[in-house]
């Protein structure tokens, strides 16, 4: 039931992609916000309370549906049930029109437009932005995005939590944004937990899915960048989804800081820089060609995943 939930959770997102500004997201947000007014005394503990109320009043529904109507033996209603959650979680075509845009700009010259749709999608100022650093961004923004709406959801709707699983994944997800990145939210005790939960919530699914991009790109240097470079981002999550893509397709992601050679001596211009240039991320700076690999990994670990699924639901039925 799980693998064909998810493949027609899929189908039907190719077919009628979920906006993401969809009525049910925007009760979920107005949810948060309120809870955040009313939970919210600049305490970590209270910041505590207002996460476990907002997922038990969303986990629990939805795993006693689920529950329920494979108790009752309605399997049939069970699996529509999956497949509905499943792709009210799933983001894989929330945010796609932007990146297919962004590419069709810089294929055909257009910087100002891919500029501005950027600006639009990641959130970020792109003024004097060159065609390597927006196809730079918008590489690093889909991988983000992808594991985050897709991968992520997976792992969790596999465990035995099911539907409450994935449920889960997303909405710890959108709280630990919701009430850490706004301004007004920003070093705020309130939004720690959220945070320090995602974290753990995503421990496990950040490194399926690097492993998953080594697999299916070039692994070598997918495990290297991972294990000598994913440190260098302060977001561990980030530093290893984006180490461990870049090195898979041969592309150099990270700012300048992030990539630049750990240790440089103060008289660098006297001394030979050999050592620090081994220490360098390894790959290609990103260009427009970048964007079409990143279509071609994307899609390569999610055929990977649907065939490790395929052969766990087979594993299970003839066991």
């Amino acid at each position: 039931m799980t693998f064909f939930s998810i493949l027609c959770a899929l189908l039907i997102e190719q077919l009628k992609p979920l906006r993401a500004d969809n009525q049910i997201y925007g009760e979920i947000k107005r949810m948060a916000m309120r809870i955040e007014a009313w939970f919210n005394a600049g305490q970590v503990s209270h910041g505590r309370m207002g996460w476990f109320l907002m997922m038990g009043g969303l986990m629990l529904p939805t795993g006693i549906i689920y529950w329920t109507l494979l108790h009752y033996g309605w399997v049939f209603a069970a699996f529509a049930w999956n497949v509905l959650i499943v792709y009210l979680t799933l983001g894989f075509r929330h945010y796609s029109h932007y990146f297919t845009s962004i590419q069709f700009a810089l294929n055909a010259g257009d910087e100002a437009t891919a500029r501005t749709l950027l600006a639009e999608w990641a959130r970020v100022d792109t003024v004097g932005m060159d065609a390597g650093e927006i196809a730079r961004i918008a590489v690093e923004k889909s991988l983000i995005t992808t594991h985050r709406n897709v991968f992520g959801v997976f792992f969790w709707f596999l465990m035995p939590l099911g539907p409450a699983g994935a449920v889960m994944y997303r909405v710890s997800e959108y709280l630990a944004r919701a009430w850490n990145e706004p301004d007004h939210m920003r070093n705020e005790a309130f939004g720690e937990f959220a945070a320090r939960a995602f974290y753990w919530i995503d421990w496990l699914p950040v490194r399926l899915t690097a492993i998953a991009f080594a697999v299916v790109g070039n692994f070598e240097d997918a495990i290297y960048a991972w294990r000598n470079f994913a440190d260098r981002w302060t977001d561990e999550s980030r530093g290893i989804i984006l180490a461990a893509g870049g090195g898979a397709m041969g592309v150099r992601l990270g700012s300048p800081a992030e990539n630049a050679p750990r240790f440089v001596p103060a008289d660098a211009a006297a001394v030979d820089l050999s050592d620090s240039e081994a220490d360098e991320l390894p790959g290609e700076e990103p260009s427009v060609r970048a964007l079409q690999s990143t279509v071609g990994l994307v899609w390569r670990a999610l055929l990977l995943w649907m065939l490790l699924l395929l052969l766990l639901s087979g594993a299970v039925l003839l066991g």
